[in-house]
């Protein structure tokens, strides 16, 4: 995967994640979440991975308002500063 396709990866992912911010009812989040991990796994960004099952799993058990926020922004610096992983190749 090349330095292009990384800043490509996160530039959508951060854009996701800035529309996310904006609309109403956590409830309708989780499609959005889902695809945000999808693509943070297949690029390679683990902590944009592990930070988006943590907000997956907080709106599965309810939350709402400031916590839901807070994890959304751990999730956008989690995207901006991950160190993308090599893909591991089976031997």
């Amino acid at each position: 995967m090349s330095n292009d396709d990384i800043i490509t990866a996160r530039a959508e992912l951060t854009r996701r994640i800035a529309a996310i911010e904006w609309r109403a009812g956590p409830t309708q989040l989780t499609p959005d979440i889902e695809r945000i991990r999808e693509l943070a796994r297949h690029h390679h960004l683990p902590a944009a991975v592990d930070a988006a099952n943590q907000l997956r799993l907080a709106l599965a058990r309810g939350e709402r308002g400031v916590p839901v926020h807070r994890l959304l922004q751990l999730l956008g610096q989690a995207v901006v500063t991950d160190r993308a992983e090599a893909p591991r190749r089976a031997a």
